[in-house]
């Protein structure tokens, strides 16, 4: 069972690292830090203190970034190679006593594709709001992805299965704006 909720737990901070790439690998290195969350034997590296200080000064500069308006846009084009990355660090740190090639392999499809999944959709609803508000209206989402990123990458390490859950009832709305959003841009046109 307790491999089962660390996958879970895995493709929940990999999919907030689709939201912000820098705050999931903030809250697990501070998680393991103080015994809340167990990682891998090569990963230990992250519950030291300089990656703490590194994450949380990158955390910073990410909120930062995506609250200027033309930034977000041109961030996200870096944000999005990232957080596929940071989905993939993030789940092969949280499987322990697997086999490598199993981990790897899940860390890549499942923490990869949650993170690359949830990042695309961001992107697409930035690029929805740039339209429709000529990129003032990004702060709203900007905030918007931030809180999911928090709350789920703390809910993940608490109650991974209810961060799963959160995650698919997140993506799902999301999707569902996009395509009302897009139907009324081209009906207007």
């Amino acid at each position: 069972m307790e491999y089962i909720l660390s996958i879970v737990s895995g493709i929940s901070l990999a999919a907030a690292c689709g939201f912000r790439v820098f705050v999931p690998l903030l809250i697990l290195s501070i998680a393991s830090m103080s015994g809340l969350s167990e990682l891998t034997t090569d990963e230990q590296w992250i519950a030291s203190t300089p990656a703490l200080i590194t994450f949380a000064v990158a955390t910073i500069f990410e909120i930062i970034a995506y609250y200027v308006p033309w930034l977000d846009n041109i961030f996200d084009t870096i944000a999005t190679p990232l957080a596929a990355v940071a989905g993939v660090l993030t789940m092969s740190t949280l499987l322990t006593d697997v086999n490598p090639i199993l981990g790897w392999t899940l860390a890549v499809i499942t923490g990869g594709g949650a993170a690359i999944s949830v990042q695309l959709l961001t992107v697409k609803g930035r690029a929805i709001s740039s339209g429709i508000t000529a990129g003032f209206g990004n702060f709203i989402l900007s905030t918007g992805e931030l809180v999911l990123s928090v709350f789920v990458s703390v809910i993940a390490i608490i109650l991974p299965v209810i961060a799963l859950l959160i995650v698919l009832i997140v993506i799902f709305f999301i999707v569902r704006r996009i395509y009302s959003s897009r139907n009324k841009v081209t009906s207007v046109v």
